[in-house]
């Protein structure tokens, strides 16, 4: 059964969306729904091909299927196309109207920062995509042009794969242990060094690559999605940091003692915040606003990733929660995600989940009960329920491709 809310957005104090200069925002939330209701998603049980950690491809992007041409005339758009060609190659675009076409390329003028410049007269929106040298086709949709727009792209164009590395023994002082911490950057990010990017960081490492390194033998092959995200347009390309769980995961990952002996969230989120985001940010080439920046788990790991949207609302602007322990000490999250409401602390996007079958039908009863406290604080919410969904990684991984759509929304 599919719930897809999709409610008004509500901005917190703490974090509002960033638009960058030049780009769109992420996709429209939709219609107002209830819980509830039901609705169908095929890309809830997607699942790309696991990839392997390696380098990057090489092959190139296709030519694109010619769209219905637009008029040329009227106002003058621009293109601008951030990428550094190296010496003696070029960027020319090909399109649909405005004195386009897609057999030919129009050559785009060199500026400073390795901008690539093309202004047309558009009359009505057009579809564009650059090249290199007018022969390599940048890999993904095409973009388009409305009249009087400024387009800013960010293209790729001979990368097909990301790439996943690892930081062994990271450590904490706060919590005075360390972990590997594996880190996945898109296809575009060693090809097109003027492209920043947003940052999901996502709890159980272990689990999120590969089936070899997973704890269960089902990794939730994020790397597959992200990668078939970013060929097709459907997510927004991003950084993943993944982070180990230790031998205390309940401990770190659960907001109260429970009659667990849990407790520790609070220090494991000031561990993420205050040691491992900054070394991120300096390393790599992050957006580092809140508005860029979501924090991703299941089970206790989406538990904690709930706790983050209340305590830690300047850090992670939206929240993603698949099967999360909503049962713990009595359902304590949803009460405090409610007066979170009264408050109006409220994340920017919240992506929430759970199975209908196994043991307790996956708490799929409590976790509808936080999805209706989530509707409450007016958060741009999605919850699902996947028919037939039981509390592991084979399931989660057919869900990750979805919630990382939602949250990051399409390529701008």
């Amino acid at each position: 059964m599919r719930r897809a809310l999709a409610f008004s957005l509500a901005l917190s104090a703490a974090c509002a969306p960033a638009v960058r200069a030049g780009s769109n925002p992420g996709a429209d939330a939709g219609t107002n729904a209830a819980p509830a209701s039901d609705a169908g998603r095929d890309a809830a049980a997607s699942d790309a091909g696991e990839p392997t950690i390696s380098d990057a491809g090489t092959d190139a992007g296709e030519a694109p299927s010619p769209p219905d041409a637009g008029t040329p005339g009227g106002g003058v758009a621009t293109i601008r196309v951030h990428y550094d060609t190296g010496p003696g190659h070029a960027i020319t675009v090909r399109g649909s109207g405005a004195g386009l076409s897609w057999t030919s390329g129009a050559s785009a003028t060199w500026t400073s920062g390795n901008v690539w410049v093309l202004a047309l007269p558009v009359a009505a929106p057009i579809e564009f995509k650059p090249l290199v040298d007018d022969q390599t086709w940048a890999i993904g949709p095409n973009w388009t042009l409305a009249p009087g727009q400024t387009a800013d792209v960010w293209p790729f164009f001979f990368t097909q794969a990301g790439t996943v590395t690892t930081w062994s023994g990271f450590p904490s002082a706060i919590l005075g242990n360390s972990r590997d911490i594996w880190v996945y950057t898109p296809p575009s990010y060693g090809e097109n060094a003027a492209e920043r990017y947003p940052v999901v960081y996502m709890h159980d490492g272990q689990n999120l690559f590969t089936d070899q390194y997973s704890l269960s033998g089902v990794g939730w092959n994020v790397q597959g999605a992200m990668d078939q995200g970013a060929q097709d347009g459907t997510i927004r390309e991003a950084i993943v940091v993944g982070i180990d769980n230790t031998d205390n995961r309940i401990w770190e990952y659960t907001p109260t003692n429970g009659g667990m002996d849990g407790g520790g969230a609070s220090q494991y989120l000031d561990f993420v915040v205050q040691e491992l985001k900054p070394a991120v940010d300096q390393e790599l080439r992050t957006l580092p606003d809140c508005a860029d920046t979501y924090v991703v788990g299941s089970s206790l790991g989406g538990l904690v990733s709930c706790y983050a949207g209340l305590v830690q609302p300047q850090a992670f602007g939206s929240i993603g929660a698949l099967s999360p322990s909503t049962w713990w000490d009595g359902d304590w999250i949803v009460a405090q995600v409610l007066a979170s409401a009264d408050g109006g602390l409220a994340p920017i996007r919240t992506y929430v989940d759970s199975g209908d079958a196994g043991p307790d039908d996956d708490d799929s009863t409590d976790t509808a009960l936080l999805a209706a406290a989530y509707q409450a604080t007016g958060t741009d919410l999605d919850y699902l329920v996947q028919p037939d969904g039981q509390h592991s990684e084979v399931y989660w991984r057919q869900r990750i491709p979805g919630a990382l759509a939602f949250l990051l929304g399409p390529r701008p």
